[in-house]
């Protein structure tokens, strides 16, 4: 890593829990900010009971902090926490403003989120009123401040608020996805009326807790005569002689005035460009031109460094500075290239001249309660995509614009970001009002975002488009009258054929936009085709089709596909009491939202393996089951490249703990299927794959340049005994993906039955291992695994310990399992060869006591064997 990225690195935390504005000494700036995020008080409207807040935060968690409500996520306790949502909350506090602050011309109070329907009184002044999660909102308090000031703000209930909206119609919304059911409210889905994530209304990975509260600061902003509003770098060219980059300034000004504008690379401390001009009264947008020579590039995890440039705008007027605005910034050039060739248009991206498979996975909200996720366990998940060798992100329609420090982080790691505007599965009002928020909503959130290099393109939603395709949408509005369909549709078009492009394209200039994800693939029962654009595949899970139609199912961009699994028994202990520890108990199946999610995972399972023999091996058997089949995916995708050039899975992460499509849970656990990601996504693959009886084996990297190895295969029985073996020189071409051995099975067997054998390949480079794989020619059920005597040495190292595995007979998912012990095992659910020394780190802080008597290994084999 770089010296400018180290910088970064060690002071992200904290910069990016600075507000945008510089906050320097208030005698070195004009501007001043002060947070109002102390000493807040909040009260059920209806009592007069009042108890200590936390801002930012919400109601749940204030009544969770002050004991008047137990844990939502524990047991059942969902259901009997639905009141909370009906009733409206009073949130207020007291603070004082000093001299400095109150003989300012301009003196503003800035919500950066409200949720969602709010009135804001100072003083017992109404001052604004939202209605808007993603906006900020702010309000002009200079003829209202004084020294000590009272801020009060009134949360509506959103479901006493959206209710009327409703009964309105004479038709519904289709929002599927909404619990009102789980809610009390019957079938009255309102979550289509509020700008608000879709997400706290329930989905089918997640619990219905419909918040309210401050959840993002609130400061008091003071100045002058003159501030930045905003700063926009936009990067006009790029080569690798120079870089042309222009900032784009927006000040508000009180009067008509002589300014200076400054543009400087902190890194180099170099002044890059300088402007004086004359500004006039109100907003003004000044423009400042300069190069950046020999300029350093941004990559994306695995191609390349993340070089960022720390740009910093001033704003002086007699000298005297206003205020600063800093960016990080990435020069990259990017694009979404769609280019029609024999099979259809291809979808990928290209990045710095280079095509380059996504690999990563669909990012939900880290918490249903948002307030919860710090800094800290932002940069854990985005680490947890990085160390599985992802470079993309899908943030998903459903949940919300995420915190800055997210896409900071992003920019950091090299996760580039398939942003979704926040709609999701649902059709959406198309009133002039409505229209107007989303406008609003639009506009700040991509002005928010622009600068950030990890933002790839941005997509007006999720899944709508196919729903009034294929789900039946259009069908049913049109039986309603064909008036009532042209009515839905022209609400569709406004926002995203009109409001969400045109915002775009006047705020984010030269960034791509997808109307929807996915936009030109249809479902049409039983096929799924895909020779242009995205896919959703969802033929695997909800139409219960074997895991080999993965191998069947290519399309140009797979965006989302994925498959259940429980978390492991740590996780599962924190919701549940030894008595609900089955699959089928009221707490189990109240944390599992799919409403036949436990019989498909238990019908798969049936197919490949043998009943797990009770409910702690089943846990580990589903995640099992889970990553095997999200495996064939996974190569499939990358063996298509360059037809296919991207493999998004659902998802990565969960916002509670529960049986869901994750591949780490709540607590950022990772499972089976992460593991194997990981080895998936490497830069390097391996992979073995049968077709009508014929082995072949490819090998696809995302080396730029090529090179020469060796592929080593190897037939062998349970035992570790070779049956046949061979080695076949492989020059790996550059970003390629290549077959370099086809083989009839029945030739290679030689009369071996196929659950005797299985097939071990590895790919070296100067004697070098850089991927391996293993295959079975029978389903794992039919082979009789053998028992297995493990060697393990553990040994204390820095930051943890040193675990050495040898095993006598070949081991099946081998699950290095903790009862208690906290930590992180740096590869688990792995097979291992017959007498291979196998290295695994554990990084804890656990004893070696405590971890010797904690650890457990488990293979497949014993998941249904009785014990001894």
């Amino acid at each position: 890593m770089n010296k400018t990225n180290f910088k970064i690195t060690t002071n992200l935390l904290i910069m990016v829990l600075s507000y945008s504005c510089s906050k320097q000494p208030e005698n070195e700036q004009d501007l001043i900010v002060k947070e109002i995020n102390n000493n807040w008080t909040f009260s059920q409207s209806s009592k007069t009971d009042i108890f200590p807040a936390t801002v930012p935060g919400c109601v749940h968690t204030d009544l969770m902090d002050n004991q008047l409500i137990e844990d939502p996520f524990y047991r059942t306790n969902e259901k009997t926490l639905q009141w909370i949502d009906k009733e409206d909350w009073i949130y207020q506090v007291n603070f004082d403003l000093e001299p400095a602050i109150l003989t300012k011309k301009n003196v503003i109070l800035n919500f950066k989120g409200l949720d969602t329907y709010a009135d804001v009184f100072l003083n017992e002044q109404k001052i604004l009123s939202a209605d808007n999660m993603f906006r900020e909102w702010q309000a002009d308090i200079k003829p209202y401040a004084k020294a000590v000031n009272t801020l009060k703000v009134l949360f509506n209930s959103p479901i006493n608020k959206t209710l009327p909206m409703l009964d309105a119609l004479n038709y519904n919304y289709p929002a599927n996805n909404d619990n009102s059911q789980i809610g009390g409210l019957g079938d009255k889905k309102l979550s289509v009326f509020s700008r608000k994530a879709p997400y706290h209304y329930g989905w089918d990975w997640g619990p219905r807790f419909v918040t309210s509260g401050i959840w993002r600061p609130v400061y008091v902003e003071a100045w002058n005569n003159a501030r930045i509003d905003d700063l926009q770098i936009f990067q006009q060219s790029l080569t690798s002689q120079q870089a042309v980059i222009e900032a784009c300034f927006t000040i508000s000004s009180s009067v008509d005035q002589h300014v200076e504008l400054i543009l400087t690379d902190e890194g180099s401390q170099k002044e890059l460009a300088l402007r004086s001009i004359q500004i006039q009264t109100g907003q003004n947008r000044i423009s400042l031109k300069c190069e950046i020579d020999h300029p350093e590039r941004w990559w994306p995890n695995g191609a390349g460094d993340q070089y960022l440039y720390r740009i910093k705008g001033t704003l002086l007027i007699n000298g005297k500075v206003q205020n600063e605005i800093t960016h990080n910034i990435g020069l990259r050039a990017l694009k979404v290239v769609q280019q029609p060739d024999n099979k259809g248009v291809s979808f990928y991206f290209e990045v710095n001249d280079i095509p380059i498979f996504m690999k990563g996975a669909n990012y939900i909200p880290n918490d249903v309660f948002l307030n919860r996720v710090t800094p800290d366990k932002y940069e854990d998940v985005i680490l947890r995509a990085k160390n599985a060798n992802m470079n993309m992100l899908r943030v998903w329609g459903g949940g919300i614009y995420e915190n800055d420090v997210f896409y900071d982080l992003c920019d950091l790691h090299g996760i580039l970001i398939w942003q979704d505007f926040i709609f999701g599965c649902s059709l959406y009002p198309g009133d002039t009002l409505f229209l107007a928020n989303v406008r609003e909503e639009a506009v700040q959130n991509v002005k928010r975002l622009r600068n950030h290099p990890c933002i790839a393109l941005w997509c007006g939603n999720n899944e709508m488009m196919w729903g009034w395709n294929a789900w039946g949408w259009k069908e049913e509005y049109t039986n309603q009258s064909p008036e009532l369909a042209e009515k839905i549709w022209k609400a569709y078009a406004d926002i995203f054929y009109d409001i969400l492009p045109n915002t775009c394209a006047e705020n984010d200039p030269g960034r791509f936009y997808w109307p929807s994800s996915p936009q030109e693939t249809y479902y049409t029962h039983p096929e799924y085709t895909s020779t242009s654009g995205d896919m959703h595949f969802w033929g695997v899970w909800h139409e219960e089709q074997p895991f080999s139609e993965y191998e069947k199912i290519i399309p140009r961009f797979m965006s989302e596909f994925g498959f259940q699994s429980f978390p492991e028994m740590q996780t599962v202990k924190t919701y549940t009491e030894p008595g609900d520890r089955d699959i089928l108990s009221e707490v189990m199946l109240s944390h599992q939202r799919h409403p036949r999610g436990n019989s498909i995972i238990k019908k798969y399972m049936e197919w490949d393996y043998r009943n797990p023999k009770d409910f702690a091996h089943f846990l580990y058997m589903s995640q099992v089951l889970q990553a095997e089949g999200i495996r064939i995916a996974q190569e499939a995708h990358r063996r298509a490249m360059p037809y296919c050039m991207g493999s998004l899975n659902w998802q990565l992460n969960d916002v509670w703990p529960v049986a869901s499509w994750s591949s780490t849970d709540y607590y950022g656990r990772w499972k089976a299927q992460h593991y194997f990601t990981k080895k998936i996504f490497s830069e390097t693959l391996v992979s073995p794959y049968m077709t009508s009886d014929i082995l072949h084996v490819a090998v696809v990297t995302d080396r730029l340049t090529g090179f020469e190895a060796d592929l080593r295969l190897s037939m062998m029985d349970l035992n570790g005994e070779i049956v046949w073996k061979n080695t076949v020189p492989a020059s790996v071409q550059a970003n390629k993906s290549k077959m370099f051995f086809e083989q009839s099975l029945y030739a290679l067997l030689a009369g071996k039955p196929r659950n005797k054998v299985f097939l071990h390949v590895e790919l070296t480079e100067n004697g070098k291992q850089l991927a391996e794989s293993f295959h079975y020619f029978a389903k794992i059920k039919d082979i009789d695994l053998p028992e297995v005597t493990m060697e393990k040495k553990i040994t204390p190292v820095t930051d943890g310990f040193e675990l050495l595995l040898k095993s006598n007979r070949l081991a099946k998912n081998v699950y290095l399992n903790l009862n208690e012990t906290t930590g992180f095992f740096s590869d688990n659910y792995f097979d291992m060869l017959p007498n291979r020394e196998y290295k695994i780190k554990f990084t804890s802080g656990a004893t070696l006591a405590d971890f010797e008597k904690d650890l457990k290994i488990w293979t497949v084999r014993d998941s249904y064997m009785p014990k001894d």
